[in-house]
Formats: C-alpha cells, structure tokens, sequence
C-alpha cells in the first residue's frame, strides 16, 4: 500500500505532513512517488492566503477520476482549512469521494479514521488539542530536522486566522524538546536543527514554572554534536535582547532571524493589532545589527490592508530600503472570514494591491543587486 501527501503552506505545515507520514508508515503504507499510484491521498491544508485555499479546492476536485478508476482510494483533507467547520462541511458536501475531513488538532487520530471509513465517511473537529509527544514522523528536509516547540497563537493579528485554527498557544515541556533533539542528533545523519512555533519568542510563557526561549536555546546549545540552531517564526513585540544574545553569542545557533514587520506604517500596524511601532521595530532591527553585523534578516510585508493609502505603503517602501533585508516574503492582503479585517470598510481594489506588490518586491531585487 501507498501514500501520497500534498502539504500547503508554512514549514509547520511541512512538519506536520512528516507526522501524518509516519503515522501511515506505522500502518504499512510506503511512500508513493505519484498520485496515481497511491492507496490513500492526504491534502494538509493552509487557510492563511485564499489563494492557498483555491488551490486545495482545484486539486481535490481533480481527484474525481482517480476515486473512479479506484474505489478503494481513500481520500482525506486535513490542516488549517478544514479546521474551520462551514470549509470542512462544504467539502464534504461538493466533492462526495472525499472520505475524511479532520482538523488541525485531531491529526494524531488519522490512523484510526483510516480504520473507521470502512464503516463511512468520516468529519471530526476537535476544538483543542494537547502537542503529541509520541508519534513517529518520516522526516523528509534532507540535513535539517524540524522540531516543534509549541503550538498555537495568542496575538490576534487582525488579518490572521491561524489563532482561530491553531488555537491559544501551547508550548511543549522542555525537557522533552531536548529529549528529541538528542534523539534526532543520535541518528547522525541531521546538521541542523530548526525550531518551530507561530510565535517561538513567547516560547515557555504558560509553562509552571515559566521557561524562557533564550534559555531553551542556551541549553540546546549545551547539546554535544557538530550542529546548527535555527528558529522561525519571530514576532516583533517578543524578541527580547536576552534572545538577540543567545543568537550573537552561541556558535552553534545560525545567525539568521526571520522577522514579520507586515508594514511599515504606524496607522496599518495598530489596526493589524501587531502591538509594536514602526519605531520599535527599527530599533531591535538596529539592536540586531550592532550586536550581530554578519546576521541575515528576511521579513514578511502585506500590502493593500484595509484602507492602506498610497501613502502608507511608501512607508513599508522606506522601511524595506532603510533595513536593506537579505530577503522578504511580499503578499497582498487577503481577507479571511472570522478575522476582524475581513469586516473593515475601505478593502483596496485588487488591482491597487498587485501593483503595489509588484512594486515592494522589484524594490528588493534593486536592493539585493546593490549587495552583489
């Protein structure tokens, strides 16, 4: 028997399909190199973008004539996307070959969904979940193994669904974070270590008693081997200097720090509730420099928030060329239903907001030929 995953969206994303991998092969299902050939199809899904959605849609619409030519093909849709209960009822009511819809939170439970379509199809949708601690995962990043240090959301970005999918943050006991570093190091075939979380510098913050995420680097750090450390994703509001130190001062940690500024307005960041000014920002990006001058530093920027002026987004131009980032991640804003900007009057025309992409990201090219 064999499986076939597609994954859409961010490196979490990419871990967890090496969780829904492992959970198959438990099973005695193998690695499929098509669809065509594959016993079970496995969509783990993004809601960040609408884009991302639309592709799943067109995707598993396609499957049709698969589950035709195969009626034992089992089909199942899992992740961000369907952890929201009207996406997860439309699919199951517009593709009917579709045989499992779960959510974000009750993927640990695929194998036994597997077990269960014999009997039907199958929908659950669990509110909440604890992190899994025990399932088996194919890793499938080459050198590079990803460990996930916590799950969930606590900010409430305006424009962002993943607190309403992922849930309120969670972080895993530290202790067990080391046990599996050692474990992944043990194997001697991993030179890099990259810790995830929606939001890894508020790492340890519901845990009793409290852990910081500079600590949990330090002690990672303390780990023998010949490896690398690196993080994603980090916001602004919580990169503490206690951090910035941890990355300029343990040589095991890469010098490298992804951080979402998303505008470069005041006005749009306080409607995006990102809780930090263009002021602040420019410090720790100053902070970051002085302290570690050979540090890459890539950003993501949305353009065309609601009521965004042509004026605000020049800000977001200033900020990109004043940073001189060694790479961002542009997107144009995409309204989410659930999310309080889905809801603000003024949304930009979407022609406005491809121009404006267009123009932040042909901003960097110029700036990256300058380095060169």
């Amino acid at each position: 028997m064999k499986y076939f995953i597609v994954t859409y969206g961010c490196q979490m994303n990419v871990h967890e399909s090496e969780k829904i991998a492992g959970i198959l092969e438990k099973l005695g299902y193998e690695c499929g190199q098509s669809r065509e050939e594959a016993d079970i199809i496995v969509f783990n899904t993004c809601a960040i973008r609408e884009g991302a959605e639309d592709r799943v849609l067109g995707n598993v619409g396609a499957l049709k004539r698969l589950k035709k030519k195969n009626k034992n093909l089992i089909i199942a849709v899992c992740g961000c996307m369907t952890q929201k209960s009207k996406t997860a009822e439309y699919l199951l009511s517009t593709f009917p070959f579709i045989d499992i819809v779960i959510g974000t939170f009750n993927i640990p439970k695929l194998g036994d969904y597997i077990e269960a379509v014999k009997k039907g199809r199958q929908l659950e949708l669990w509110e909440e979940g604890d992190i899994d601690e025990v399932l088996p995962y194919k890793r499938t990043s080459g050198e590079n193994a990803w460990v996930n240090i916590m799950q969930g959301c606590n900010n409430f970005c305006t424009y962002c669904i993943v607190p309403y999918v992922k849930g309120r943050e969670k972080s895993r006991q530290e202790e067990n974070i080391l046990a599996e570093v050692r474990a992944i190091l043990s194997e001697g075939k991993y030179k890099k270590i990259t810790l995830l979380g929606q939001n890894v510098n508020s790492y340890g913050k519901d845990l009793v008693p409290q852990v910081s995420f500079a600590k949990l680097l330090h002690d990672i750090c303390k780990i023998e081997g010949d490896f690398v450390v690196s993080f994603m994703t980090s916001h602004p509001k919580d990169l503490t200097d206690d951090v910035i130190d941890a990355v300029a001062n343990e040589e095991k940690i890469e010098k490298y720090i992804h951080l979402p500024a998303q505008s470069g307005n005041n006005r749009i960041l306080r409607l995006m509730n990102r809780k930090y000014t263009r002021e602040d920002y420019i410090k720790i990006i100053d902070k970051i420099k002085a302290k570690i001058p050979n540090c890459r530093l890539t950003s993501d920027f949305i353009v065309g928030f609601p009521t965004e002026t042509e004026e605000e987004f020049e800000d977001t131009m200033s900020l990109v060329r004043y940073v001189h980032y060694d790479n961002i991640f542009a997107f144009m804003y995409s309204p989410r239903e659930g999310t309080v900007a889905s809801k603000m009057d003024g949304q930009v025309d979407d022609k406005v907001k491809h121009e404006r992409v267009n123009k932040l990201l042909a901003l960097e090219k110029e700036l990256q030929k300058e380095v060169k």
